[in-house]
């Protein structure tokens, strides 16, 4: 996919402001952007998460990608009793929601107010070299991926369906998420793919493609649809790593808390929330190479398995089968060393 229509995207979207329930300007933002896609029809559920469903009406969407619309940041108290939290936290009449420790919050980096809600006040979009930099990396990337998808599919006669869904406030224990569970709009045997921003780790890397999250900090994600991630950038080409990121958690363990089958994939993210390893608040970054390595993935991901993950069970079995008859030989030559 041409990496010019991902930038506009992203652009549009990192240039967003948003905070933990106050996702309402992304939301529109995301709403604007899909207005010329004839073929996406666009919903929000009764919490405020924005539900898409793209492709013939004809066809059941089995791919279900899911992006989240907020970042941690400052927001208005509401004037009912929500818990206590730490000093740092407080800032005017702001609290901060969204997992970043003590230490940066009590660095008092100056903050940019939205109405009712602010952000760290850092450039909200900045590209150079192939590198995105931003306040909001994590998730508006990958709400910006997904729109490019869908995008880049409504002008390339796409005849698959699958879904996409925007989530609200899951830097405060995935609330939207859960809602969204609570009310699956999809058929049950549906996969929920979390699109994310994550920390590499082990040999992970940014600039080396996406990565395939096999699990989380919570859960481990269904092995078919992992596999069919994997499978689908081998055949095409696409570079993709393979990870247990298990520093945090993300999404699809919510989901999979209701039964719902799920599958990983994130773009590798520095300064993850804001937080240099010098200690200081910063801006986050990703390789755009990444992220277009990304949607190149989700395009051939649809094209290659439209009616979803499919169940590798028999194909692992013959082939472990398979080698059981290739060493026949040296088993006849042996089994007697072993009987009773």
């Amino acid at each position: 996919m041409d990496s010019s229509e991902i930038t506009i995207v992203l652009e549009s979207i990192l240039n967003t402001p948003t905070a933990p329930f106050h996702e309402y300007h992304v939301l529109e933002v995301i709403e604007r952007l899909l207005e010329p896609c004839s073929s996406a029809r666009v919903q929000r559920d009764s919490f405020g998460n924005l539900i898409v469903i793209v492709g013939p009406e004809d066809k059941v969407p089995k791919w279900i990608f899911g992006a989240h619309m907020d970042h941690p940041g400052f927001v208005q108290l509401p004037n009912s009793n929500c818990g206590d939290f730490s000093n740092s936290k407080y800032r005017d009449e702001f609290v901060f929601l969204g997992g970043v420790p003590d230490a940066y919050l009590e660095t008092n980096y100056p903050i940019k107010e939205f109405g009712r809600f602010a952000m760290w006040d850092l450039p909200s979009f900045e590209i150079s070299n192939d590198e995105i930099r931003s306040r909001a990396c994590d998730d508006l990337v990958g709400c910006s991926a997904i729109v490019s998808l869908i995008k880049h599919l409504e002008f390339s006669q796409n005849k698959e369906s699958f879904g996409a869904v925007f989530t609200r406030s899951e830097e405060v224990g995935f609330v939207g998420a859960t809602k969204l569970a609570e009310e699956w709009p999809f058929i049950s045997d549906s996969c929920f793919v979390s699109i994310e921003t994550s920390v590499p780790v082990g040999d992970s890397l940014m600039g080396k493609g996406p990565i395939c999250r096999v699990g989380d900090r919570i859960t481990i994600f269904d092995n078919h649809a992992t596999e069919s991630i994997l499978l689908t950038g081998k055949k095409y080409g696409i570079p993709v790593q393979r990870a247990l990121l298990d520093g945090g958690a993300c999404e699809a363990s919510a989901i999979s808390a209701f039964g719902i089958k799920v599958a990983g994939i994130s773009v590798p993210l520095g300064n993850y929330h804001n937080c240099s390893k010098g200690g200081e608040i910063d801006l986050e970054y990703v390789k755009l190479k990444d992220v277009v390595s990304l949607v190149d993935l989700l395009v051939a991901l649809i094209k290659e398995f439209p009616d979803g993950p499919p169940n590798n069970s028999t194909s692992m079995f013959n082939k472990c089968r398979s080698r059981v008859d290739q060493m026949l030989p040296f088993i006849e030559n042996t089994v007697g060393d072993f009987s009773q």
